[in-house]
């Protein structure tokens, strides 16, 4: 049976984001399966590592919002269907789900949707538009908060005769693995920051943008500082402005306001975040918005890596309070503050513990290898 599926998986572009890797993590575990895989895109980073005898790769602008776009992809798709002989259709995004929910009404194959995100809407129309999601076959969330913030929301879409289950996005454990890292990589990648290693990291990963609390970190950083009374640690803010320069000139001018110019490092790319995650002492996620799943928690705890982050979304049920990890206040600058000095301060034994209990975690719920066998199990159900 399995030697027959040939799946096609559609995504705006293949970056480094959460629904990317997984797309990308299941194309080649498909493969492995016996399976025939396929993806369409309209580009990314990710696309050099694709392995092409594992993997076709077809381009299209399926990234388009442009109705006469999204209409064409409709038609490409049908031919790449009928051609390929494809047995399930997976769309990861709501403009390309468009595509492919006319694809497979006309050629009647299985639909299957990953629902990422907690998609905006404000009216009706966005809202209908945000729909195409619940209109597949299969429905996937990514995290329990995803599958009851769709079920609040788009209740009137839901089919009770359509499956609707949560899939916990996986990573890479033995990529995030803390005993794969040299020293010598270690003091390399410090020596390009600028940083030495007789201090502690705080490490804040994530593209810069107002709703992940880079400027409510700052805050914090400066509460920590006031209360300690000194510079106890360094730290670094991991991410790229993708384009939002005014919002990074605000950053570094919040750092400057508090006299932090010197302690807070910017850094706009790692190729290794594996690395970036090991020579870090704390990892913090202070989004002020709930992360669908939010990955950097995840990564960090496989890392054996101390993780805060906010008591919204996926955090609340990646991370173990307390016991795996440390969930603070979401949006309170003084609570992630206090959060960091109980961190410093607490004895490296017990730090050790969680740490330890942070990596078991990741390997029992959140494994890449989890996540694309349950997605391949779901596929076969699904044909059958």
């Amino acid at each position: 049976m399995s030697s027959n599926i040939k799946v096609l998986q559609v995504i705006p572009k293949l970056g480094y984001g959460g629904a990317e890797t997984g797309c990308y993590d299941i194309a080649h575990y498909l493969a492995e399966k016996n399976c025939k895989s396929f993806i369409v895109t309209s580009g990314g980073e990710l696309i050099k590592f694709i392995d092409k005898k594992k993997v076709k790769l077809i381009k299209l602008p399926v990234h388009s919002k442009n109705p006469v776009l999204i209409f064409l992809n409709s038609i490409f798709l049908v031919c790449i269907i009928l051609y390929y002989n494809i047995s399930i259709v997976h769309a990861r995004s709501r403009a390309p789900a468009w595509s492919c929910f006319f694809a497979t009404r006309l050629t009647k194959r299985k639909f299957v949707t990953t629902f990422h995100g907690t998609y905006n809407f404000k009216g009706k129309l966005k809202k209908f538009y945000n729909s195409v999601m619940l209109r597949s076959d299969l429905i996937i969330a990514g995290s329990n908060f995803i599958f009851s913030h769709i079920k609040e929301n788009y209740s009137e879409f839901l089919d009770t005769k359509k499956k609707f289950l949560v899939i916990f996005r996986g990573i890479n454990v033995d990529y995030f693995d803390p005993s794969t890292k040299l020293e010598t990589e270690e003091k390399k990648l410090l020596q390009s920051w600028e940083i030495n290693n007789e201090k502690k990291i705080i490490l804040m990963p994530g593209r810069l943008t107002s709703w992940k609390g880079q400027e409510l970190f700052i805050d914090a950083i400066n509460l920590v500082k006031i209360e300690l009374g000194y510079e106890a640690f360094h730290v670094v803010i991991l991410g790229s402005d993708q384009g939002r320069s005014l919002y990074k000139k605000k950053l570094i001018r919040l750092t400057e306001q508090y006299r932090l110019n010197k302690q807070v490092k910017f850094i706009n790319h790692c190729k290794d975040m594996a690395l970036a995650y090991k020579v870090s002492d704390i990892v913090v996620s202070a989004s002020v918005e709930p992360e669908a799943f939010g990955r950097v928690a995840v990564e960090a705890q496989s890392m054996e890596k101390i993780i805060i982050a906010s008591d919204i979304g996926g955090s609340n049920e990646t991370i173990v309070d307390q016991k795996t990890g440390f969930l603070f206040s979401s949006g309170n600058a003084s609570s992630l503050s206090k959060k960091i000095i109980q961190v410093i301060t607490t004895d490296e034994l017990s730090l050790d513990l969680i740490r330890k209990e942070g990596r078991k975690n990741v390997i029992k719920k959140f494994n890449v290898e989890k996540m694309c066998f349950s997605t391949y199990s779901e596929y076969k159900r699904l044909l059958n």
